[in-house]
């Protein structure tokens, strides 16, 4: 079925009313971009969400639907119909579920780790191969972030090693350290559904038995031989002595979700328990690792 889409300008303070707009006129979906790629720290459970300054909201309609009249109504409500910015765009009509699923394909990190969808064939059978489908949480290594992470993990002897994963999300980190040869990783997130898609996620590869989550409430007391964080600067920052706090005399560290101009204060501030290596940076964001020396 082809479909409208129609396109907002708004901030942080009207996208929630705009969505709520768009429904009253009939949209069948309604999403939020970030007309800027500002990153924005995951909202606790129960939280408000947070939205972006600049805020672009979509909403999505029947081909059928009467767009004259849904934009005569958003002005009629408008404060100032004079300046609302819209965007009226003709989606082609594809099989979305294919178009989605051809958008994934089997990367590799490192020399010796895939992560594969389960509807491809895996390129190498006898490399490490993660297999992970998208889903409810972030993380398929598409992302900058993961891609440093997953590499960096690639990069180690994890042979008998305990791993934390600190804000899993989806479990990719986890399940990398898993099948690169962790004995366990414990995975914390403060999402309920994160835990329960890294379950899933470790239960598909066969490593749950290896594999401890918790929520933030409820995560253990423990020294591990390497500690992996790919959140924000903003709670890197934040949160520097708890995730430091899991990691053993010797251990390593590694920490990504950090924008470039971003890395030389956080690398500043790990240093005060570590021995930092050199940024190393893609695209735009960078990954920070380092030698616990205290």
């Amino acid at each position: 079925m082809p479909w409208i889409q129609l396109r907002l300008a708004a901030n942080e303070e009207t996208a929630e009313k705009y969505s709520d707009w768009l429904m009253a006129c009939g949209s069948q979906a309604v999403t939020f971009i970030d007309a800027q790629d500002t990153p924005i720290y995951e909202p606790l459970p129960g939280d408000e969400v947070i939205y972006w300054n600049n805020t672009v909201v979509m909403g999505l309609f029947d081909a059928s639907h009467d767009m004259d009249k849904a934009i005569t109504y958003l002005k009629s409500i408008h404060p100032d119909k004079e300046a609302m910015q819209y965007k009226l765009e003709q989606l082609e009509d594809k099989d979305w579920e294919r178009e989605w699923m051809d958008n994934f394909h089997p990367m590799k990190f490192g020399q010796r780790l895939w992560i594969c969808p389960s509807w491809r064939d895996v390129p190498e059978p006898d490399a490490v191969n993660v297999m992970l489908d998208p889903g409810l949480a972030f993380g398929t290594g598409t992302h900058p972030t993961t891609a440093l992470c997953l590499t960096w993990l690639d990069s180690l002897d994890l042979t008998d090693k305990v791993v934390v994963d600190f804000g899993c999300g989806s479990g990719i980190l986890s399940l990398a350290a898993l099948k690169l040869g962790a004995k366990k990783v414990i995975g914390i997130d403060i999402d309920p559904q994160a835990l329960q898609a890294s379950l899933a996620n470790a239960q598909r590869n066969g490593v749950e038995d290896r594999l401890e989550l918790f929520l933030p409430k409820d995560q253990p007391t423990l020294k591990a031989d390497v500690v992996v964080a790919n959140i924000l600067a903003g709670p890197l920052r934040e949160l520097a002595p708890v995730i430091m706090g899991y990691v053993a005399k010797d251990g390593l560290v590694a920490l990504s979700g950090i924008l470039e101009e971003q890395g030389n204060e956080l690398q500043g501030i790990y240093s005060q328990w570590c021995t930092m290596d050199p940024i190393t940076v893609q695209e735009e964001w960078v990954r920070l690792s380092g030698v616990c020396n205290r």
